[in-house]
């Protein structure tokens, strides 16, 4: 029960990590390979302390989970809150020859 509850712990702590680490985290660095040995920790501790069809189904778990949260996050659309987004509304209306500045509409 321990190891089933170590291997899920596990997966969930590799996700979180990996999303930190595509989303706000810029570069590959520590959350990245720590969500990624966190992955593969799941795995191999399903696989040498429950069996091979429990490692089996971590390891499919594992990748379903992985596109499943990057799926869902980039559905959320909380990138377009973190994304430079930027618009210019305004006209300026230039001056013909012979018009003063302050005849222009404003």
């Amino acid at each position: 029960m321990i190891d089933l509850i170590l291997v899920v712990l596990l997966a969930v702590a590799g996700v979180v990590l990996l999303l930190l680490e595509l989303f706000l985290l810029p570069g590959f660095g520590i959350a990245g390979i720590s969500g990624f040995a966190c992955l593969i920790g799941s795995v191999v501790v399903a696989y040498l302390r429950i069996s091979a069809t429990a490692g089996h189904i971590a390891l499919a778990a594992c990748i379903v989970l992985v596109a499943l949260a990057v799926y869902g996050f980039l559905r959320s659309h909380a990138l377009e809150k973190m994304a430079l987004d930027t618009t210019i509304d305004s006209k300026v209306d230039l001056a013909d020859p012979g018009k003063k500045i302050e005849e222009l509409k404003k």
